[in-house]
């Protein structure tokens, strides 16, 4: 039998990192920790050619771009590696009725007053005939609607990316490689647990090696190999808050010139998203078994594609929620093994980054302490728990009742800390947002109004202006959000001059 190990003098120190998995969580854990910790640590990852990849995970939010320039990544030379597009933000079709559309878009709306957000002052223009749409506030919105991108420093736009994951990974995996992480082939065969302490030991892999670790992080996906089948952790979950559990994904052609944007498309039992790559189109379907049967949804993800069809489509089953620890004992997991929560607002990468980076912070250098493991698993509960909030608004909110999965959705008791917040916007037009919350003030905002919830009063600071003076400052702003807009290119022109993939 083969060993992979390395001396260790003491057995308190944390040397030997074990990544256990590819893909996208392993091989961005594999190259963070290599690039900023790797001079002290022997990092290994293991990873099967046999065991494939889900990567569906294609739209990303803006936290990635600073997760990148962590890593040292020039952006001009990753996008065109992964034969990337640029996104401003999610359009939801059908979501709060049917035949509607808004999008959800990053970056600031308007401006904010020392008393009140800008929303206050647009529902004051609302009731005094000025109907200009929220967005048209909102320069990556407006972006966004005319197909247009500038994505120099100089615009300040907000934006994310859509990418190729697997593309990804491998990029990742190269960054990872050339920073002295060594990979080993193979499928986990045996998990080893000391008996005193219940803490991982050592992986064995079905061709017979042996790799021992100080530290191991569990990137194997769904199946939890080492959080929960070797160490029972235990699950929370989310399945009947977040419905949906499958998901089917077809890539397709290019379809036209790429939007600018992700779509979400509400069908009668889950639905539809399309992400545009610069040499395809991303395409699946998210529904819930309970209201429908794969062979159906199969059939209406293919009978609403944009163009042919270039793979067969795959199903995948998932489960809501999150592992009650994310780390347990001297196991982390991250990714997927970790939890779920649904990728309507495109959270998987970011979670993942998350974790990468709040395990920087606590990294266990000479030991592993229970109150490192404590504070690492409030702030991914505490996290986890404000996004799967944010994800049941976009089903609670709803005036659809045309179907047994929406009715279901519409009438769903949701957790008091978001049916506080709907019901405090609802009244008074405030949303209160903690610092580390990962949606802000404008992203509530939006997809509140979106999903039609409209304010019954706005803070009464706003009447202190004029109709002239609040027409005004309205008009000012969008007239300048208009002239910005006005002078970038396409989406496409930019990406063919700025990081076209040969």
């Amino acid at each position: 039998m083969q060993t992979v190990s390395q001396e260790d003098n003491n057995n308190r120190k944390i040397q030997r990192v074990v990544i256990a998995g590819g893909g996208s969580a392993g091989w961005m854990t594999a190259a963070s920790l290599s690039k900023l910790l790797g001079k002290s640590l022997d990092i290994s990852l293991i990873e099967s050619e046999e065991i494939g990849r889900i990567g569906v995970g294609e739209a990303t939010i803006p936290p990635l771009r600073t997760f990148n320039e962590l890593l040292g990544i020039n952006e001009q030379h990753f996008m065109k590696t992964v034969r990337g597009t640029f996104k401003l933000g999610i359009e939801f079709k059908n979501w709060a009725r049917q035949n509607d559309s808004y999008i959800h878009s990053f970056g600031d709306t308007g401006r904010i007053c020392w008393a009140g957000e800008f929303q206050h002052f647009y529902l004051a223009g609302l009731a005094k005939g000025i109907n200009d749409e929220f967005g048209a506030y909102c320069p990556e919105h407006a972006a966004a609607k005319a197909g247009k991108f500038l994505g120099s420093r100089d615009s300040k736009l907000d934006y994310a990316y859509h990418l190729d994951a697997g593309l990804y990974a491998d990029y990742l995996k190269q960054l990872a490689l050339s920073k002295g992480v060594k990979r080993l082939e193979g499928k986990i065969d045996d998990v080893g647990i000391d008996p005193d302490s219940g803490y991982i030991t050592t992986l064995t892999l079905d061709n017979g090696t042996l790799v021992e670790g100080d530290l191991f992080i569990d990137c194997t996906g769904f199946s939890a190999r080492l959080i929960e089948g070797a160490l029972n952790t235990g699950f929370e979950s989310y399945g009947h808050l977040i419905p949906c559990d499958t998901a089917v994904a077809v890539q397709t052609e290019k379809a036209g010139e790429p939007r600018p944007y992700t779509q979400a498309i509400a069908h009668d039992w889950g639905w539809q998203w399309r992400i545009p790559l610069q040499h395809r189109v991303g395409n699946g379907l998210v529904f819930c078994s309970r209201y429908t049967s794969d062979e159906e949804a199969v059939a209406t993800l293919m009978n609403n594609l944009e163009s042919p069809a270039i793979t067969e489509p795959k199903i995948f089953r998932y489960k809501t929620g999150r592992r009650i620890k994310g780390w347990n004992k001297n196991c982390i997991a991250i990714g997927l093994a970790s939890g779920f929560v649904e990728p309507v607002e495109s959270t998987a990468i970011h979670l993942i980054m998350a974790s990468i980076l709040r395990l920087m912070k606590l990294f266990p250098h000479d030991e592993i302490s229970q109150a490192n493991i404590d504070e690492y698993n409030h702030q991914t509960k505490e996290e986890m728990q404000r996004i799967r909030d944010f994800i049941i608004l976009h089903y609670k909110a709803t005036e659809r009742t045309d179907s047994p999965f929406w009715r279901y959705c519409q009438n769903m008791e949701v957790p008091q800390t978001l049916a506080h917040r709907i019901e405090l916007f609802k009244k008074t037009a405030r949303v209160c947002i903690t610092q580390s919350e990962l949606f802000r003030l404008d992203s509530w905002t939006q997809v509140m109004m979106g999903q039609g919830i409209i304010p019954e009063n706005y803070h009464q600071i706003v009447d202190q202006m004029s109709d002239g003076e609040l027409a005004k400052f309205l008009s000012g702003i969008k007239g300048q959000v208009d002239t910005r807009v006005a002078a970038m290119p396409s989406h496409q022109q930019f990406i063919d001059h700025y990081c076209k993939a040969q």
